[in-house]
């Protein structure tokens, strides 16, 4: 079976490297492009730039119109309430940082924070550091050896002292999806108040918050083939009402003098200075892009290439897999090789793969690795693209065991 991908074509940015000789297996870390991305960042771009809102001319006018459109495409692409539980950040990280900061004057020393150890830094260090500011405590869901978080664990660990739960969709590093209702309701039973990163989870299966029941759910522009510099935050409108305001500055004042100030309500009241105009207009014709495609044969499609991708890496001697991945990526490691060398043995051959510690270092830890390879797949990848890899991880081995 060739897995060839009907949406290939439309990255003119694979296209290009496969030109050059590479093969891009990375998009965990950032994904390429489709045309209609780059055709809206370049009307924008080069139909007359300008900031948004308060505007009267024509520029900025248009500017707002489309970049109030964004936001109109993420509530229902997420399946918000409504767009004003939308607030347009700069990433998934920030918008982490900003339910640190702006939820802290709800905890008290002795509260807990939970979260698990499957976590990214993005959704670890943010609680980490509020914990130590507010003096928590900080509790860590352990995982199975397949690397789904521990139910028993979680019933004990999540209590009448828990405040906040922070959990991952799908995990950068063991590629599980987990089952989050469980979780989420056991947070809501005890009054706490859940966050949902879903930097990985949301480019793999639509998401739907209100089915879901976070009350916070988070995820960046430039995994979900749109531009870097942009992300969602959705929050339910009872949840946002906690939220303190956390940068100052330009579109969020409603009225200020020199002593005091009043600020705006979500969404725009957390939406501080000038915003990623160009990249949030990006981030709605990526959207409408996602929204177009038939969503079982991208899912069927990706199925097919991460059970090759698995079965291809269990064949070979000495290559051991990182928990049991479920989904769009897989972290493995050889016995007796550093995963640096094999990086560099592989980018030499074109094969554009990521090593190190994926931004997961105390689950790595936890692990006794001091790093994996992983290899990504986006819906662009092909059958192809593995046996390229293949190839190549084949002549990496035999220089280096």
């Amino acid at each position: 079976m060739s897995l060839i991908s009907p949406w290939r074509s439309d990255f003119p940015g694979i296209l290009a490297l496969e030109a050059e000789g590479q093969t891009y297996l990375d998009s965990a870390a950032t994904a390429q492009k489709p045309q209609a991305v780059i055709d809206a960042l370049l009307g924008y771009l080069a139909g007359g730039a300008a900031n948004v809102h308060r505007a009267q001319h024509l520029p900025g006018e248009r500017a707002t119109r489309a970049f109030e459109a964004s936001r109109d495409k993420a509530a229902t692409w997420l399946n918000a309430a409504s767009r004003e539980e939308i607030i347009l950040t700069r990433g998934t990280t920030e918008a982490l940082n900003l339910l640190a900061y702006g939820l802290q004057t709800l905890f008290r020393a002795g509260d807990e924070i939970v979260i698990s150890a499957q976590e990214h830094h993005a959704n670890l260090l943010p609680w980490q550091q509020l914990a130590q500011r507010q003096g928590l405590k900080l509790a860590v869901l352990p995982l199975t050896a397949a690397g789904d978080i521990d139910p028993d664990a979680a019933s004990s660990l999540i209590g009448p002292r828990t405040r906040l739960l922070a959990v991952s969709q799908l995990s950068n590093v063991l590629g599980r999806r987990q089952s989050l209702q469980p979780l989420l309701q056991q947070a809501r039973q005890m009054g706490a108040i859940s966050v949902v990163d879903g930097a990985q989870g949301a480019v793999h299966q639509r998401p739907d918050v209100q089915a879901l029941g976070c009350d916070f759910y988070v995820c960046s522009g430039h995994k979900l083939y749109g531009p870097d510099g942009v992300g969602l935050l959705y929050g339910r409108r009872d949840a946002l009402a906690h939220l303190q305001h956390w940068q100052f500055g330009g579109e969020m004042v409603l009225e200020a003098d020199y002593q005091t100030a009043r600020f705006r309500p979500a969404p725009l009241g957390f939406e501080a200075g000038t915003p990623p105009v160009s990249a949030v207009i990006g981030l709605g014709a990526a959207l409408d892009w996602l929204t177009s495609l038939d969503q079982q044969a991208v899912a069927a499609h990706e199925a097919a290439l991460h059970q090759r991708l698995l079965a291809g890496l269990r064949q070979r001697a000495g290559v051991r897999l990182l928990g049991e991945p479920q989904q769009a990526l897989a972290c493995f490691h050889v016995d007796a090789v550093h995963n640096a060398d094999l990086a560099q043995l592989l980018s030499e051959q074109g094969i554009a793969v990521r090593a190190g510690h994926h931004c997961a270092m105390p689950l790595l830890k936890r692990l006794q690795l001091p790093g994996a390879i992983r290899v990504s797949l986006g819906l662009y990848n092909d059958g192809a693209d593995l046996q390229r890899f293949f190839d190549a991880l084949d002549k990496a081995l035999e220089l280096l065991r």
